[in-house]
């Protein structure tokens, strides 16, 4: 039986806690390194994110939305929802239920920053990516373990380890072989889930399961099924095609389908990837430029790897700070040509650094290309007062063949040690 740690993402065979890290949050199923469709779905992310930047509310319950006896809750945190708050119900009601809570109006700007964080980790894993909202989204990740080194079940353990730990975020994960599996699957174990439905249980796991988990079937469907008889995917998968589709007309088509877990959809990407960027949090704030410098150098590293495994370059190199009060600093250099080398986006990112570093300390660091085109013809800069910087490209070209030949850690700078 495949077994994943959540924690330390050690793979293994044998059943119990994970032999690397001795902890039991480990993840076992017998499809569980050959599925790729996946749906990642934040926890309570608005509240979240007011609790990770006020930490003060930890421990208490939060409720967002609109004050005033005609306000209503945009969202909860998970303590107040213990107590029967909801999305949507009206504020005085919410806080009869709970009049311990903590109401705080919603900071879009603070969700969105938050939210394009997340979507850039996932843009690392695949291409193919769905947003839904804010603090949800599809993934396909068919055919990226070549890429990764490691299944996807993998890759997405560590996205929402690279969340909770770079951002303070948590988020449950789905994962199965189509969407309208994997989006079910993320919401059985929340928060911090993950769970798995697999090809051979798909009809077994669904037949006892009510009718209202098919997305799109609001109250009024579910009055319209039940009056049919139809409560469970059980007394669905009963019915005729022909015959839902006379009582139900094109969504009978859909409903028989689904009945047998059966979805044809594929992920659609509703935008092209703007930009690639990596970034990281600090443990404690610092303004030290030995500390910065090597940072900067090892994400300049990873931006390249990326945007050179995806045959892209940017003319614009971007450097992001934040302060331990959260606020962002961001500088950008256009570029004269295209480059996906580490040695210009470091150089470049670093000479934004000197003009920047005065206004820390810093929590957080990024850095990232944009302005992405096709790398054909890409190019270092030509500027005569560096004339080494050709020679600096080509001895990073041939550290890359290097690289490609012999693994990753056979050729490193001693910068990013």
């Amino acid at each position: 039986m495949p077994n994943l740690c959540r924690d330390c993402l050690t793979m293994f065979e044998t059943q119990g806690r994970c032999p690397a890290c001795g902890r039991p949050r480990v993840l076992s199923h017998p499809e569980l390194f050959d599925l790729s469709i996946a749906h990642m779905d934040c926890d309570a992310f608005f509240a979240s994110v007011e609790k990770r930047d006020n930490p003060d509310l930890r421990d208490k319950p939060v409720i967002i939305g609109g004050g005033g006896g005609r306000g209503v809750v945009a969202t909860a945190c998970y303590i107040a929802r213990i107590k029967g708050v909801r999305s949507a119900m009206p504020m005085f009601k919410a806080l009869q239920l709970c009049p311990e809570a903590v109401v705080v109006a919603p900071r879009m700007s603070a969700y969105s920053e938050a939210s394009k964080a997340i979507r850039e980790m996932m843009d690392e894993l695949t291409p193919k990516v769905e947003p839904l909202s804010l603090d949800e989204a599809f993934m396909d990740l068919s055919g990226t373990a070549t890429l990764h080194g490691a299944p996807p079940a993998v890759m997405l353990a560590r996205l929402v380890k690279r969340m909770r730990e770079e951002l303070g975020l948590t988020g449950s994960i789905g994962l199965s072989h189509n969407k309208f599996l994997a989006k079910i699957a993320s919401d059985l174990d929340k928060p911090r889930g993950f769970s798995v439905i697999g090809l051979a249980e798909t009809e077994s796991f669904l037949a006892d399961k009510p009718v209202k988990l098919i997305w799109g079937v609001g109250k009024v469907g579910q009055v319209s099924l039940e009056k049919a008889g139809i409560r469970t995917f059980a007394d669905l998968r009963r019915w005729d095609h022909d015959d839902l589709q006379a009582r139900f007309g094109s969504l009978g088509d859909r409903l028989w389908h689904l009945a047998r877990g059966q979805d044809a959809r594929s992920i659609s990407q509703r935008q092209t990837v703007k930009s690639i960027s990596k970034e990281t949090t600090f443990s404690t704030d610092t303004m030290s430029l030995d500390v910065l410098d090597k940072h900067i150098w090892r994400l300049s590293e990873q931006v390249s790897d990326r945007a050179k495994a995806k045959a892209q370059a940017g003319r614009v190199v971007t450097l992001k700070l934040k302060r331990s009060n959260h606020t962002s600093l961001t500088r950008r250099q256009t570029l004269s040509g295209s480059t996906n080398m580490a040695d210009q986006i470091y150089r470049t990112a670093r000479s934004l650094l000197d003009k920047a570093v005065q206004e820390g300390p810093f929590r957080l660091i990024g850095v990232g290309i944009s302005n992405l085109v096709s790398d054909e013809g890409a190019h270092v800069s030509s500027d005569l007062l560096d004339p080494d910087a050709n020679k600096r490209a080509n001895a990073e070209r041939a550290r890359d063949e290097i690289r490609k030949k012999f693994g990753k850690d056979a050729i490193i700078k001693g910068r990013s040690l």
